[in-house]
């Protein structure tokens, strides 16, 4: 489903990518691990088309990323979701505007049929009838279930998640995992899920790969990069602060 082959990206002199490669197959559900500051998110935006690579390909769905025109864009962008860190919903809007903000602004289904999906999503997420609230009124975990709930709405092909269980409490956090891996069992759509949290990483992924000096050092499954010998990935999964990984690498996100 996604293809990204030998990718290079530089923001003046500084490397980010530096011939990075991953493949992820459909249905899968990939979890990108790494320091902050990695260049984790600056993948996401290569996948989406927010940015374009000094070099090397991204193709999703088989359509090399880099070259569509806008009109190309826009309806690779309508088969992706995405899930950012802190929700962002909208403020001014209610539960049920934000979920379907998608339908209502970029197709021509009535307004009943929008909300039917509006309260179908928010039911899939265990927010059933909550669609009057406002952002305000939500704990932390239900926005990023709101979140999740716009994101599945359009019914997409492919969902990234922006370090999703960032800023929550452990057992806030254990829901949100939980939510994410019976999402992927329904639905069966492609997922990245960017994070640094181990726990969730585990707890989510079909495959783990992990970013280190703008390249993937390892991927494998969850048991394979929690038995690796690899001193950088040792160092990371286990949280030590001695180790080949020095606080120079931090320098983009």
């Amino acid at each position: 489903m996604i293809e990204i082959i030998g990718l290079h990206k530089k923001f003046n002199n500084a490397t980010v990518l530096d011939g990075l490669s991953l493949n992820i197959e459909k249905g899968q559900t990939c979890v990108i691990i790494g320091r902050s500051g990695c260049g984790k998110s600056v993948l996401l935006k290569h996948i989406v088309g927010l940015l374009k690579p000094d070099s090397g390909k991204v193709l999703v769905d088989r359509k090399e990323v880099g070259v569509l025109d806008e009109a190309e864009l826009d309806s690779l962008r309508s088969k992706i979701s995405m899930v950012f860190q802190g929700g962002a919903l909208f403020d001014s809007m209610n539960v049920a505007e934000n979920v379907g903000f998608s339908l209502i602004e970029y197709t021509r289904l009535g307004y009943k049929e929008i909300m039917n999906r509006v309260e179908e999503s928010l039911s899939l997420v265990g927010l059933g009838g909550i669609g009057n609230l406002m952002p305000a009124e939500l704990s932390g975990g239900m926005k990023k279930r709101v979140a999740l709930a716009r994101a599945i709405c359009i019914r997409p092909e492919v969902i990234l998640y922006d370090e999703p269980t960032t800023g929550i409490d452990p057992i806030a956090a254990d829901s949100i995992n939980s939510l994410i891996r019976s999402l992927h069992d329904k639905l069966k759509v492609t997922s990245i899920v960017v994070t640094h949290d181990m726990k969730s990483a585990y707890h989510i992924a079909d495959k783990i790969a992990m970013m280190y000096k703008g390249r993937i050092v390892i991927e494998g499954s969850p048991r394979e990069i929690r038995e690796s010998h690899n001193p950088v990935v040792h160092q990371f999964i286990n949280g030590l602060a001695k180790g080949p990984i020095t606080e120079a690498v931090d320098t983009f996100k």
